[in-house]
């Protein structure tokens, strides 16, 4: 496999760097709301570890009801809804996000 593919790979060792070194930080972030995410992908999909995290990190409020125990696929969309909402009207681009798409 040439490097390029192989950098690009999604097994690619700067990758699982990245990953582990974001949730650290996340984790970090999160133990003041007695929060903790294990795995990125999983536990980020019902939006509620991403609410907390956001909530801690601006020391705000969200702007908008959430579902405090999504059980459906539409309430967990909605979770990740009302925090990029937050993240827009506090003026706070996303950049360097690829394809992202939603596991469960």
């Amino acid at each position: 496999m040439p490097a390029t593919e192989k950098d690009l790979a999604e097994d690619a060792p700067w990758k699982k760097i990245q990953q582990n070194t974001f949730t650290r930080w996340c984790n970090e972030h999160l133990k003041c709301v007695n929060k903790r995410i294990a795995d990125l992908q999983m536990d980020l999909n019902d939006g509620l570890r991403l609410i907390a995290l956001l909530e801690v990190l601006s020391q705000k409020k969200m702007y908008r009801k959430y579902h405090a125990r999504p059980t459906f696929r539409q309430m967990k969309l909605e979770n990740v809804s009302v925090a990029l909402e937050f993240l827009d009207r506090e003026n706070i681009r996303l950049v360097s996000i690829g394809n992202l798409s939603y596991p469960g």
